[in-house]
């Protein structure tokens, strides 16, 4: 535990010292906020206008709230991804630097040597993640505030359980890396494409029904979707006190992916938490046995 501690730490501190990784990997979400304030809260609200049958009067702030609660919980979605490959490249410097070489020649395991990146992964992460959830509250709370304290505990399991996904995605693909163009390469086609296939950018419903049934099997889908229900659940039960009908919200859910299917059948939330669970262990025992493997060969 020793030898555990003393990488997490030193792991821990690289990354922060590395200001340039650390300043653009805490910036990009609040720049990402913008960004989707400034492109796409309209198309949001437009959709949302859309599904609203003649003859309802919504608030403004109802639909502000809804608009802010589908922004943030894309943001969050890909967030939790995208930082966790920004904070995972010290695998890959590490190689670059033969610092990874040195550690491999100490009497450190390889195993307590993959825990380190793993859990000092993990932790920059979610600490930056944290920020991004802080920044989203406050934008909801100016926008308009619908959440319960449930909601917002949530929202925060959603964030730790997706930030978990990205660290062990990022650790199971990054290990692999050993350049910084390989590195790089990675994080721009993670960056540009996943916001497309977990339907944080664009709503999965609005794709065909084929390219559905196949998003359908990416646990990213199921994250965004989680993320979603929680954002949204308080402005869904102040339409419902406004008088608009079941048929409706329901309709609007299925709009922005707050409902999922898979060929046909509505999965519910207690399985969107069973799949991102088994995909993250599926993930870690993925890089465990890499690394087991790639220690056998070497």
């Amino acid at each position: 535990m020793t030898q555990l501690g003393a990488l997490i730490k030193r792991n821990c501190k690289l990354f922060f010292k590395d200001k340039g990784m650390f300043f653009t990997s805490l910036i990009t979400p609040l720049i990402l906020l913008v960004l989707y304030i400034t492109f796409l809260a309209k198309i949001y609200r437009d959709s949302f206008a859309d599904a609203i049958p003649p003859g309802f009067s919504i608030s403004d702030s109802v639909i502000d709230g809804i608009v802010g609660g589908q922004l943030v919980s894309s943001l969050l979605a890909v967030c939790c991804v995208t930082v966790a490959f920004c904070s995972n490249l010290l695998i890959v410097q590490d190689k670059i630097s033969g610092a990874r070489r040195d550690l491999t020649m100490s009497p450190i395991k390889s195993s307590t040597l993959a825990l380190g990146y793993f859990v000092a992964s993990f932790g920059a992460t979610l600490i930056i993640c944290f920020v991004a959830l802080g920044a989203c509250l406050g934008y909801l709370s100016f926008m308009g505030w619908y959440l319960s304290a449930m909601d917002v505990f949530l929202l925060v399991l959603d964030v730790v359980i997706l930030a978990l996904f990205g660290t062990a995605l990022s650790s199971l693909i990054n290990c692999n890396l050993s350049t910084n163009g390989q590195g790089s390469a990675v994080g721009t086609i993670v960056s540009a494409g996943y916001g497309f296939i977990c339907g944080a950018y664009m709503p999965i419903s609005n794709f065909g029904e084929g390219l559905q049934k196949v998003l359908s099997f990416f646990p990213g889908t199921y994250g965004t979707s989680l993320l979603r229900n929680h954002a949204l659940r308080g402005a869904y039960a102040k339409l419902s006190e406004l008088g608009v009908p079941e048929k409706i919200i329901e309709k609007i859910k299925d709009g922005i992916d707050c409902n999922i299917y898979f060929f046909g059948d509505k999965v519910e939330l207690s399985a969107m938490y069973g799949v991102m669970v088994a995909t993250v262990v599926l993930l870690i025992l993925g890089y465990v046995l890499l690394c087991r493997v790639r220690k056998e060969k070497g």
